[in-house]
C-alpha cells in the first residue's frame, strides 16, 4: 500500500451528514415562519432541495454569487407553492444560514475514523462551501479539532473541481501531491479534480451508485479508511 503523509477530506456529505442536518433546519424554519399549516413541509423541502442543487451547480459556474445563491433558493421555492413574499424569502435564507450550520449530525462513524486517521496522517479539508458556515459546522460539531487546515472555496476564490483550489491546499500544508490523499462523495469535484492535480483519492459512495468514473479506492462506509490508510 502507497504511503500517505495528509488526508484532505470533503465536509458536507462526506463528514458532516448535510441531508439530514439542512432537512432539520428546514423543518424548524418552517414552523417558526408559520408554513407548517400554509403548504406540505415535506414537499417544500423537496422543492427546496431541487432548486438549491440547481443555484449551486450555477455558482460552482460562476454564474450566481453567494448573496443571490441564499436568497433566490428560498423566495423560488416559495413561489412554487404560489407565495411570492420576498421579505419572508430573505428572512429564512438568513435563518438557515444561522440554524444548519448548528446541526450536528455526522454520517456514520465519523469520529472513530477520524480518531484512528488522527495519530497517524495530518488531515485537512477542502470544502466548496462558505467560509463561515463551513467552521460553523466544524466547530459545532467537534471536528474542527482533528483538522490541520481547512480550504473553502471562499478561501481558495476558486471552487473544486479547478486545480487551483487543490494547489492551495497543498501548499498550505507543506504537502506533495504523492503523499496526499483526497475523500470525498462527489466524483466531479472531489474525484476528478483531485485527479486533474495527480493526487489519490477515495470515492466515498455509501448509496453505492453505480458509475464508470476511474478512481484510486472506493468505499461505502467511512470506517473501511482504515483497511486503506
Amino acid at each position: 500500500m502507497k504511503s500517505y503523509n495528509h488526508v484532505f477530506f470533503d465536509l458536507d456529505r462526506t463528514l458532516w451528514d448535510f441531508d439530514a442536518n439542512s432537512r432539520a433546519a428546514l423543518i424548524d424554519i418552517c414552523s417558526v415562519n408559520g408554513l407548517s399549516e400554509r403548504i406540505p413541509v415535506e414537499e417544500f423541502i423537496k422543492v427546496y432541495q431541487k432548486i438549491n442543487e440547481m443555484l449551486w451547480k450555477a455558482y460552482r459556474m460562476g454564474n450566481v454569487n453567494k448573496k443571490t445563491l441564499r436568497v433566490l433558493r428560498f423566495a423560488k421555492a416559495l413561489e412554487h407553492f404560489g407565495i411570492h413574499d420576498t421579505l419572508l424569502g430573505e428572512r429564512m435564507g438568513e435563518a438557515y444560514i444561522d440554524l444548519s450550520p448548528k446541526k450536528t449530525t455526522l454520517l456514520p462513524n465519523t469520529l472513530e475514523t477520524l480518531d484512528y486517521l488522527a495519530g497517524k496522517y495530518k488531515l485537512h479539508i477542502i470544502t466548496n462551501g462558505f467560509e463561515e458556515v463551513q467552521h460553523t459546522k466544524l466547530n459545532n460539531s467537534g471536528l474542527s479539532l482533528y483538522f490541520t487546515e481547512v480550504i473553502t472555496s471562499e478561501r481558495a476564490a476558486a471552487r473544486k473541481p479547478s486545480p487551483e483550489v487543490f494547489q492551495l491546499a497543498l501548499h498550505l500544508a507543506n504537502a506533495r501531491n504523492h503523499e496526499a490523499i483526497m475523500v470525498g462523495d462527489d466524483l466531479e469535484t472531489d474525484m476528478a479534480g483531485a485527479r486533474a492535480v495527480w493526487i489519490d483519492h477515495v470515492y466515498f459512495n455509501p448509496e453505492k451508485q453505480l458509475h464508470n468514473e476511474p478512481v484510486t479506492h472506493e468505499i461505502n462506509d467511512l470506517c473501511e479508511l482504515r483497511n486503506l490508510l
